[in-house]
């Protein structure tokens, strides 16, 4: 058959095809799974919901693309794929970000326009700058199914949230109680255990005296970091088996400044050997202390206002800032000869994961939800084998937190998120409901009028807990629902294994308790993927100036140059450092695929055979893409990404472009000089049907990579190699791509190292790309299968090692007389020394490199003579050590026999 000459251009320019392929695949309807189900196996994956705020950086590009992999993998493997996007309201990022705008631009605060107006500047700053991530992630080429993006104040995701607060409600797990809660001054809220984070920093640790009551001249002394909050203790606290205050437990003393008598406890807690041994209790405002207190019946003290400055309970420093009230405080006590001493330390302090300020402990009033109930499925999942977490490491993350949840914070003091579906009579009696209960109208329970409805909203994970079965519509029984969960996949980062995914499974098993229990886990796998740092091995931050943009790195090289960056230095397991001119790997990688398919199809439009060609090298691609794609579609399947990519970059750079191609040119150059129907054309015609499989397989397995570049190439291929599909996204996976064929590869194996064999020798003689002498190569004895397979493809041979002839023969026939040489598995190869060239010359240029050599083998020698190292070091590195020393005494024997023919060593 004859196909038309494809006209495709002669450099790959991701910026002129992206957009078009993009919106070629949004108008194929390919990215959204059938309406009605077709009877082939759904797969579904839920993407972590960025937040509303949120701009992409090199995180989500990791994350999604991995994503978009498996998606795209999976549709081509004839799965229902839905890969469900969307974003998340972010309640506490996004009150923050409009607050801000608001106060630069008009000067006012949240509390100055009102509950309603502010709510209103909130959402039509959503409309404005919400879909900024999702828009990004087109620019990644993710394929998600845009019809059914979702956001977390959407009004049916908002029915869900309610529903399920109100049967946590009636099962008794959610309760409102005054306890102590981290409390971000600055946000003016409750954070959850969770949303903390810890920084080591510098500070000191001030040692204050206390008076004993009754005993003049007498004072405990005890050491904080805290001075202020002195004056909230409430009791000091000693081990019972510390003698120095053996006497003391029990008695009073005089707080200072405030004038309060305060007990003496003993409490097994207490570590003696820190500081004094003698520990300020202030259960108001540390969380060991709230429990020592509770223990000893000590009252609670609430010294701040929510803003973090101090209250009337703080007497002369009501008002100040904790900042002031410190310096305050440590100058009363200085002034009267109670500060005994100061020391520097450095010390964890707790901050806001959100404002990034000191997180201070503060009994105040919030709701609770009861986790230990819900923790046993949570943990039974893992252990059954219902949930996979990978890499398997983090599963005792997971374990470690379930193990030992405590009630989880669920109440906000905010207004933009999830209000609290909770209101109350006229005598404080509150009552949820998942419908509105108007002002007036009388409470189901007491029969009271109601008042109000709880000012609080719910925390954020309160409402992405229930993500992979909200957004398809529970808690109607949906179609969505019934097809597509439990969903297969999730993949995340590990800062939220315990705030997002152990949550998930949790209300999995709460919420879908219709459906048997096997079918309740929300995702079978969870893939942890990597931390993305700086070349330096930091955290990229905004903060700290060292992020690169994901977005700039796609318009500078590309999509699929930026994703199959990502996926080829990521590691499982490992975190990635990344600099930007990583991404030159991907981009050269992508010009390789481009011209290589650019030779193929610009042979594609003569006549192809209806049958492929049979040759060694024929026999030998076909295998080596069964081994890729075998190796592609196992990398997949198991989420081992790295694998799968590199599989197919050696494929392609190493086998497909330097040999299979390379060696097709010898062919197709013979078929175009050759008679019209001659045996060299036929010939010819196979090589190109060859060549048209071989791409169309490969650029399927590339396409979950590099979508666009691959779309590209796909459009210009001949249809009899499209496989059914003028779009590659809805081709087939090309997972049988053909058998092994053991024999072939050995046999190509041979003319390999025999080829390379030549080139080292060329190098050694320093010959010339012009130069094509004639080349021997014998075989040693007893492999005469060897010499055979060589001789049969002697052609190839000549051409890929750039000879004039070559000459196969046995070990010991006769050769030139002056020869270099080089060993392969099965022989040599030797190639005359050029007449007029300078024996001296190349003598001492090999005896220099021997010298070399002979130096990294007495290194290595005595290196692996050391006891010490041998026992030290990883078995890897020990092993990585002798196949150097054995490369090296391979190169010397070779330079052994060089310099032999040359008169040298």
């Amino acid at each position: 058959m004859t196909a038309t000459q494809p006209t495709l251009p002669s450099r790959f320019a991701p910026g002129e095809i992206e957009q078009p392929i993009y919106r070629r695949w949004l108008d194929s309807g390919l990215m959204t799974p059938p309406a009605e189900p077709s009877g082939r196996p759904t797969f579904t994956i839920m993407i972590p919901p960025p937040n509303v705020t949120g701009v992409l950086h090199m995180g989500h590009a990791l994350n999604n693309t991995m994503q978009d992999i498996v998606a795209r993998q999976r549709r081509m493997a004839g799965h229902e794929v839905l890969w469900l996007p969307g974003t998340d309201h972010a309640g506490i990022a996004t009150q923050a970000v409009v607050e801000k705008k608001l106060f630069q631009e008009q000067g006012l605060t949240r509390e100055d326009l009102g509950r309603d107006a502010f709510l209103a500047e909130v959402w039509r700053w959503k409309e404005h700058h919400g879909n900024t991530i999702l828009e990004q992630l087109k620019r990644l080429g993710c394929s998600c199914d845009w019809t059914r993006t979702r956001f977390t104040l959407d009004p049916d995701l908002s029915r869900a949230v309610r529903e399920a607060f109100v049967r946590l409600w009636r099962r008794g797990l959610v309760y409102r109680g005054a306890r102590l809660v981290n409390w971000d001054c600055k946000l003016q809220t409750a954070v959850s255990d969770d949303e903390i984070e810890y920084v080591e920093r510098a500070g000191k640790l001030w040692y204050l005296r206390y008076p004993v009551r009754g005993q003049e001249g007498r004072f405990v002394t005890v050491a904080t970091t805290r001075p202020e909050t002195m004056l909230g203790d409430t009791g000091v606290a000693v081990h019972p088996a510390d003698e120095r205050y053996r006497d003391l437990v029990g008695a009073t003393l005089i707080l200072p400044i405030v004038e309060r008598p305060i007990p003496v406890v003993a409490d097994e807690t207490v570590e003696a050997g820190f500081g004094t041994g003698a520990v300020k209790v202030t259960p108001g405002h540390d969380p060991a202390d709230y429990e020592r207190g509770a223990r000893h019946g000590l009252p609670v003290i609430n010294l701040l206002e929510p803003d973090g400055t101090l209250n009337e309970n703080a007497g002369p420093f009501a008002g100040l800032s904790r900042e002031q009230a410190r310096e305050a405080v440590v100058a009363w006590f200085e002034e009267r000869g109670l500060l005994e001493k100061i020391e520097d330390i450095r010390h964890n302090v707790t901050l806001s994961d959100r404002s990034k300020t000191p997180i201070e402990p503060l009994v105040s009033e919030q709701w609770f939800v009861r986790m230990e109930p819900m923790a046993g499925p949570a943990i039974e999942a893992v252990r059954s084998g219902a949930l996979r977490i990978q890499p398997e490491r983090w599963t005792k993350v997971y374990l470690d937190w379930l193990e030992n949840v405590r009630d989880w914070c669920i109440s906000r003091q905010l207004w933009w998120g999830h209000r609290i579906p909770v209101w109350y009579d006229e005598d404080g009696v509150p009552v949820a409901s998942v419908e509105d209960l108007e002002i007036g109208s009388p409470h189901p329970e007491t029969g009271k009028p109601i008042v109000r409805q709880d000012d609080d909203v719910l925390d954020t994970w309160a409402s992405s807990w229930l993500w992979p079965f909200a957004t398809l519509g529970w808690p109607e029984e949906t179609s969505d629902l019934a097809r597509f969960y439990p969903t297969q996949f999730l993949s995340t980062a590990r800062d939220i294994i315990y705030l997002w995914v152990a949550r998930m499974v949790m209300a999995g098993y709460e919420f879908m308790d219709s459906r048997p229990p096997e079918e309740r886990c929300p995702f079978a796998v969870c893939y942890i993927h990597a931390n993305v740092l700086d070349a330096k091995g930091k955290r990229m931050s905004k903060s700290a100036g060292n992020g690169i943009d994901p977005v700039d790195m796609i318009e500078k090289y590309g999509a699929d140059a930026v994703r199959y960056s990502l996926m080829i230095l990521t590691r499982e397991g490992q975190d990635v450092k990344l600099a930007e001119n990583r991404f030159e790997l991907g981009q050269r990688f992508c010009n390789k695929i481009w011209n290589a398919a650019r030779f193929v199809l610009g042979h594609l439009g003569d006549e192809i055979a209806d049958q492929p060609a049979d040759r060694l090298e024929d026999r030998w691609i076909r295998s080596r893409l069964a081994a890729a794609a075998a190796a592609a579609s196992d990398g997949l399947e198991g989420y081992h990404f790295h694998d799968a990519a590199q599989a197919l970059y050696r494929f392609v750079w190493d086998e497909f472009c330097d040999w299979y191609v390379e060696g097709a040119k010898l062919r197709l150059r013979a078929g175009a000089e050759a008679e019209a129907g001659g045996l060299a054309a036929v010939e010819a015609a196979r090589v190109r049907r060859t060549l048209g499989e071989t791409l169309s397989a490969l650029l399927r397995l590339l396409h979950p990579f590099t979508p666009f570049l691959t779309e590209a190439l796909w459009a210009h291929l001949p249809p009899v190699f499209q496989a059914g599909s003028d779009l590659i996204m809805g081709a087939p996976w090309p997972r049988e791509a053909g058998r092994r064929d053991e024999q072939a590869e050995a046999d190509f194996r041979l003319v390999q190292d025999a080829v390379r064999g030549f080139r080292n020798v060329r190098a050694l003689l320093d010959l010339g790309a012009g130069q094509r002498p004639t080349g021997y190569v014998q075989i040693d004895p007893g492999l005469a299968d060897a010499e055979r397979a060589l001789a049969d493809r002697s052609e190839l041979l000549v051409h890929l090692a750039d000879l004039g002839a070559v000459e196969v023969g046995a070990a010991g026939d006769e050769l030139p007389s002056s020869c270099g040489v080089d060993q392969f598995a099965a022989g040599s190869v030797f190639l005359p020394l050029p007449a007029g060239a300078d024996r001296s010359a190349l003598a001492a240029s090999l005896e220099k490199k021997r010298g070399r050599v002979a130096k990294g083998i007495a290194g290595l020698e005595k290196k692996l003579g050391n006891p010490r190292f041998l026992a030290n070091a990883d078995p890897e590195v020990v092993e990585s050590e002798r196949a150097r020393l054995a490369d090296l005494r391979r190169e010397a024997a070779i330079l052994d026999r060089n310099l032999g023919f040359l008169g040298g060593a």
